[in-house]
């Protein structure tokens, strides 16, 4: 029985979109395989590892028959990469074994039980359904969340929350030592929804994303969010617990100001960086009117400096922080200038785009 025929390029592409949450090794054997369903020439193609599911619909050519099965994925991906992109490809199935066939090759490949492998159900309790441009959604991804916490025993701060309210979607990401906040204007308001999304949903949602118009439709339950968009579906477990309140953290009302070039204070705390020792990654910045002067030290008595001119008539302050927060911020920013907000020395410093509240970025001072 002919399950498919497709180029390798069609195939690859439509497997990869659901299997990237594929892990190598599972408590689950079968976890570590994708999912077929057919239905004529309607194909789901569907991978799970119990916290997320994916879910991709296409239709191939085939056999008119309808089945389901499941075959181990990174195999399957392997194989079809060691093709050429433009080759014909079918997949068969004999005797609970699938073979693949592409010009003169054939592989023959194990299969389980379509009926042993864990599907996550959807929650009968799903919000309404409300939408947002992909490329808004990626952007706002992008702008927070290279600050997720990695492995912090604060489980809720491993991810990205989430705050549908009115007409505005926040997205907030915090690791402890310094906070992200992005959002969005909504065509439509919504009922007020918190969740936490986990750290790998977040990775793989800005895998999937495309920088195009079209749009991703989002439900939230207590439990569970559903993303919908292209001809995917994205079902993923939340984060318990409660994130903190990030209105607290951000600073209000700082009267030292400063706006200055993104891409020359990118270089320059690039360069001063290379100074600085690998688990100690601390620069300071003296700020005078004038002039910034960013440098650095490390155990082996090397130092950096370096200068900027900055318009800048207030108070000379005297502050550390780890180069690399600062670096991480302005490398995820793509407007040509950024502003500083600095109450003093030991304060939180607030790192903002001019004229514009949908992005603000809080990172805390170290003592160096």
């Amino acid at each position: 029985m002919i399950i498919l025929k497709a180029t390798q390029e069609t195939l690859i592409n439509a497997i990869q979109s659901v299997s990237g949450i594929v892990e190598k090794r599972h408590t689950q054997p079968i976890l570590a395989n994708l999912f077929i369903k057919k239905e004529g020439n309607n194909i789901d193609l569907l991978a799970s590892d119990m916290e997320i599911q994916i879910q991709a619909k296409t239709q191939f050519d085939g056999d008119s028959s309808s089945f389901s099965i499941t075959v181990g994925a990174r195999k399957l991906i392997d194989i079809l990469r060691a093709l050429p992109s433009d080759q014909l490809v079918t997949l068969e199935t004999n005797q609970n074994k699938i073979i693949l066939k592409g010009g003169k090759s054939k592989f023959t490949l194990q299969t389980m039980p379509a009926e042993d492998y864990p599907l996550i159900k959807e929650s009968t309790s799903l919000g309404s359904v409300f939408s947002i441009p992909q490329k808004t959604l990626k952007k706002l991804l992008q702008q927070v969340s290279f600050s997720m916490a990695v492995h912090d025993i604060r489980y809720y701060l491993n991810g990205i929350l989430f705050v549908a309210e009115n007409n505005t979607l926040s997205l907030v990401a915090t690791d402890g030592h310094r906070l992200a906040f992005a959002s969005s204007v909504l065509d439509h308001e919504v009922p007020k929804q918190e969740v936490i999304l986990p750290r790998k949903t977040v990775i793989e949602l800005l895998r999937l994303l495309s920088d195009s118009e079209g749009s991703i439709d989002m439900q939230f339950a207590a439990n569970q969010a559903k993303f919908t968009f292209a001809n995917l579906t994205f079902i993923t477990k939340l984060v318990e617990g409660k994130f903190p309140d990030y209105n607290r953290v951000i600073p209000k009302g700082n009267k030292n100001e400063i706006i200055l070039g993104r891409e020359p204070l990118l270089h320059c705390l690039q360069r001063t960086a290379i100074l600085t020792s690998d688990k100690f990654k601390g620069v300071r910045l003296n700020i005078e009117p004038g002039v910034l002067r960013v440098a650095s030290s490390n155990s082996e008595q090397e130092e950096a400096v370096d200068e900027l001119d900055i318009n800048y008539s207030g108070n000379a302050i005297e502050i550390g922080f780890n180069v690399t927060y600062l670096i991480d911020v302005l490398n995820n920013m793509s407007q040509e200038m950024v502003r500083f907000d600095l109450p003093d020395s030991n304060s939180s410093a607030l790192i903002t785009m001019p004229d514009s509240e949908t992005f603000k970025y809080v990172v805390m001072p170290m003592r160096i």
